[in-house]
């Protein structure tokens, strides 16, 4: 049977907020949490493209893509989803954090979002499904 190495680097997060929503005081805090579990993080902060935070996901090689949304921002995800998909980064997994009704959260499941966190969810309960999550995806084919 043939040897599986194990990726045993540090989780890559990359936090950003696409569109027009300037309001990155939750994504500054879960990105420090994630830097203090001991996790590899970029921050872009807010205004970020599509294009752009692909990019940028494939030259940082990240495991896991956070994307912050307090206003409609979370509405261009599923276009994020699919530009992942073309850039062959579909093994990366994408959590949305932030104010997202129900019907809309359905909708970013649907597109294939990871989790969804919302307003008062626990810094702990973050940094482990992102942990978990990153994990998947050092551990995918494309990245063995």
């Amino acid at each position: 049977m043939p040897e599986v190495m194990i990726n045993t680097r540090p989780a890559r997060v990359l936090v950003t907020k696409i569109g027009l929503d300037g309001h990155d005081r939750g994504s500054r805090v879960v990105a420090a949490a994630l830097r203090d579990a001991g996790m590899e993080v970029v921050y872009t902060g807010p205004w970020q493209s599509i294009p752009d935070v692909v990019k940028l996901a494939t030259e940082e090689d990240v495991d896991v893509i956070g994307i912050s949304s307090l206003a409609t921002d979370h509405l261009l995800v599923p276009k994020l989803m699919r530009a992942l998909q073309e850039a062959d980064m579909a093994h990366v997994g994408v959590v949305v954090g932030g104010i997202v009704p129900d019907d809309e959260e359905a909708m970013l499941r649907e597109a294939g979002v990871d989790r969804v966190f919302h307003p008062g969810s626990k810094l702990d309960e973050i940094v482990e499904f992102v942990r978990r999550r990153a994990g998947e995806a050092q551990q995918h084919p494309e990245r063995l």
